[in-house]
């Protein structure tokens, strides 16, 4: 079973912790080259320490009693455990290992190996040490001495971090004299402030403070405690060496362990602070998707900047001129040969396509500049626009994807555009055979021709047969002049025809390169990072609801 799967065996329990646990890991993973790594790591640090321990006893609540140096924390460790556990005064042990007494054993071993609490430093309340009879109301507390928060030693600093990430429960132990000292608030209940739930405030020594101040000095402790966001922490005056308060202490402790809810509410915290943290870095944006607008645009302007309507222009010139030659009149369609030929310039458009948006084209230098800057305020409309309330890491990536392959559209559309093919030049079938029957006219004009001379010079013209009067040499001359060019002028249309369909499917496919290089160069690497950020927001929002 792995950590998250045990965690999500609470969600029969009544709690959705466990999909929470999820959602900000999923979230976090999805953030990773994009957040920075202190906030993702501590996202998914905080879903391992979360999926941990939900997976161990559930009839256990971890209460650490932490305090400065000469505060009592100690005094009021072996107070509420009846037992001397843990040295104090002048005998407090250099070692940096907390100590732990545990009210029922049973299911506690392996939850007391998570915590790192070496088998010397633990023992069990209803063990042999303890003899005497009492209530159970502390039944299932894992009790912690902490080392000194502010001791000089490195490893007790160390130490107290560790298990204040794990502990379920806190009683924070303060000195009448010390009750305001910068080192506990900014170091620990400030940054806590997400987990008032699972705090009490034991001012300790309250015997040495004098009866008429006690009330004043309680109301300063809250007044600082809700400086660090945590008005609704409870204040217990106690003094551990008189015992008094110790029952109030004790009452509170018994409550929130009876009710089950501290490791649940503890890690629901902590998940909460994280996806903030988390959801500060991501942005106010919603998931979204890549505008499809915005890539319309931007392949019209790489196409533009390519040439593409150039060249559909050349196509069709070159298509029509081409079938115009086989289908009109051959004794008037040669002059057109005369003229350039649009196919010799349409391999020249294609040919610098490419060249457009690297800054080589043959055209010139102002037209080229012109077109590239389009493309580049196109790639910046579309950036500004989808990542716009984004965090600064999100926005970045956004810009990184969509900007850093825009150098290789050229070369790219080159070798799309290459594999195009425009059929330009190829003359249909039909125009073919109108070329043939053409000849065939120009060949019988001819024929009829030549026989009205002949019989012209041999004066045998008028025995010739007649048609209608009209001697049929005459007549077959100018039905095959006329026929030709009747011909040819009713094939205009079929050219013009065939001359746009050409173009029209040579701008389909020609598009169709721009957008596979748009596509392949900017919009799918976009869509990658909308989708992480996605992915993101989606997780963050189920762990804050």
């Amino acid at each position: 079973m792995t950590l998250l799967e045990g965690a999500k065996q609470l969600l029969t329990r009544g709690t959705d912790i466990g999909g929470r646990i999820e959602a900000l890991s999923d979230a976090a993973e999805a953030a990773r080259g994009v957040v920075d790594d202190e906030v993702v790591d501590g996202a998914l640090a905080v879903c391992e320490r979360a999926a941990g321990r939900l997976r161990l006893s559930s009839t256990h609540t971890v209460v650490a009693i932490a305090g400065a140096t000469g505060s009592g924390k100690s005094s009021t460790f072996n107070a509420l455990t009846g037992l001397e556990l843990s040295a104090v005064g002048v005998r407090r042990p250099t070692t940096s290992w907390a100590t732990a007494c545990v009210w029922g054993a049973d299911g506690a071993g392996e939850l007391l190996g998570w915590l790192g609490i070496p088998p010397r430093h633990q023992t069990t309340r209803d063990s042999m040490l303890d003899t005497r009879r009492e209530s159970h109301d502390l039944e299932g507390v894992v009790l912690l001495d902490l080392p000194d928060h502010d001791s000089t030693e490195v490893a007790h600093h160390l130490e107290v971090d560790r298990l204040v990430a794990l502990a379920d429960m806190f009683v924070w132990v303060l000195d009448p004299q010390k009750y305001a000292d910068a080192a506990i608030h900014d170091r620990y209940l400030a940054p806590l402030r997400t987990h008032s739930e699972i705090m009490v405030v034991a001012l300790n020594h309250i015997d040495t403070v004098p009866e008429e101040r006690r009330e004043s000095m309680v109301a300063d402790v809250r007044r600082l405690l809700a400086d660090d966001g945590l008005p609704d922490v409870p204040v217990i005056p106690i003094s551990a060496r008189q015992g008094q308060g110790l029952d109030a202490l004790r009452a509170e402790i018994a409550a929130r362990v009876a009710d089950k809810h501290s490791t649940v509410a503890r890690f629901e915290a902590d998940l909460a602070a994280q996806a903030t943290l988390l959801r500060d870095a991501t942005g106010t944006a919603p998931g979204r998707e890549l505008p499809e607008a915005r890539v319309t645009a931007l392949e019209q302007a790489v196409s533009e900047a390519a040439g593409v309507p150039t060249i559909v222009d050349g196509v069709e010139r070159a298509a029509r001129v081409r079938a115009s030659r086989s289908t009109g009149w051959p004794l008037i369609s040669w002059v057109s040969r005369l003229r350039p030929d649009p196919a010799k310039k349409l391999e020249l458009d294609l040919g610098t396509a490419g060249k457009q948006l690297r800054g080589s084209s043959t055209a010139a230098p102002e037209t080229a500049a012109v077109e590239r800057a389009r493309v580049d305020h196109e790639v910046r409309a579309l950036v500004d626009e989808v990542s716009s309330g984004m965090g600064p890491g999100w926005s970045r990536a956004v810009r990184e994807a969509a900007t850093s392959r825009t150098s290789e559209i050229g070369d790219t559309l080159d070798a799309g555009l290459a594999r195009v093919q425009l059929n330009a030049t190829r003359v249909p079938a039909w125009a073919l055979l109108v070329g043939v029957l053409q000849w065939l006219l120009v060949l019988g004009a001819l024929g009829a021709a030549g026989w009205t001379v002949l019989t012209a010079a041999s004066g045998t013209l008028d025995e010739t047969p007649q048609v209608a009067g009209i001697a049929l040499p005459l007549v077959l001359l100018v039905a095959a002049l006329v026929l030709g060019l009747v011909l040819g002028l009713v094939c205009r249309g079929l050219v013009a025809g065939t001359a746009h369909t050409r173009a029209a499917k040579a701008e389909e496919n020609l598009r169709g390169v721009v957008h596979e290089t748009v596509s392949t160069l900017v919009a799918q690497p976009v869509s990658a990072v909308l989708a992480a950020h996605h992915r993101t927001r989606a997780g963050v929002d189920k762990v804050l609801g």
